[in-house]
């Protein structure tokens, strides 16, 4: 089990401590390395989740510095977290594409998602009904999107959650 901490101290604290996960049967590793250290704070954190592969998918952005969730879209039915993540990302580029903001860093924890928006395209084996329609007609417009704007200036950055714990956007189901 893991448990990241805002700080170095905090985390210390805890190790020495020896907290116990509610199960009681795990210890838990504590993260020391703080995220704020590598990733300007001037970011947008994004992710995924989906209940099932396919099954109900939404995904959000979060602001880094204050921590309120910037877009929320979801639960959309018969998607996958794949196509989530790669939405969550487009959908920032996007947003930030509208305020003429060069400045802010995108952030995700899914390698999967940097690779299809890098190649403007989703690589999904998904099979579309009439109940997933609606992710279809986001995949499409996310894909036309990328493909109209293929020189953003937002870096986006693989966050290492082996490092610095759950990303802040992470909706806490696993």
């Amino acid at each position: 089990m893991y448990k990241s901490y805002l700080t170095k101290a905090e985390a210390e604290k805890a190790y020495e401590g020896g907290w116990e996960s509610p199960q009681g049967k795990h210890t838990t590793r504590v993260l020391v390395q703080d995220w704020r250290d590598h990733v300007p704070q001037d970011c947008i954190a994004v992710d995924a989740a989906c209940e099932g592969n396919p099954g109900n998918m939404e995904y959000r952005g979060v602001d880094l510095a204050s921590g309120q969730v910037i877009f929320h879209v979801g639960p959309l039915a018969e998607g996958t977290n794949n196509i989530g993540e790669f939405l969550a990302i487009v959908h920032a580029l996007a947003l930030l594409s509208k305020q003429n903001n060069t400045k802010t860093t995108i952030v995700t924890d899914s390698k999967t998602a940097i690779s299809w928006v890098r190649r403007k395209l989703a690589n999904t084996k998904l099979t579309w009904n009439s109940r997933n329609e609606p992710v279809r007609q986001l995949l499409i417009r996310a894909q036309k999107w990328l493909q109209e704007n293929p020189h953003y200036p937002n870096p986006i950055v693989k966050w290492e959650t082996e490092k610095w714990g759950e990303i802040p956007a992470d909706f806490g189901r696993k």
